[in-house]
């Protein structure tokens, strides 16, 4: 996916949905490890946008681990607060999230 392919509407919708939805992915004090970056790419796959949380343990810095996990999950980096990022990546075969 092309980086930074969401325009400012199309960002503020998924960020309004991204309100209600739990994060799905937790990253602890191993930081991003391949098991995470798998999970993380499974859940993007069903979902199409997903929740992660930087737990407090972490050593790195929240938001560089979360521009880390949207570059290997290869999915836009929609938004980031304190210790928690929104990831959206479009499914082509089900999509679930109609983009305005």
């Amino acid at each position: 996916m092309l980086k930074n392919s969401l325009t400012g509407k199309q960002k503020s919708f998924l960020r309004s949905k991204g309100m209600t939805i739990e994060p799905v992915v937790m990253i602890g004090k191993e930081s991003l490890t391949p098991t995470v970056v798998q999970s993380a790419a499974e859940a993007i796959k069903k979902r199409e946008l997903i929740k992660v949380r930087v737990l407090q343990n972490c050593i790195d810095e929240p938001k560089d681990v979360i521009t880390m996990l949207a570059e290997r999950t290869d999915s836009n980096l929609v938004q980031v607060i304190g210790r928690n990022g929104l990831l959206f990546k479009r499914n082509f075969d089900k999509p679930k999230i109609e983009l305005p």
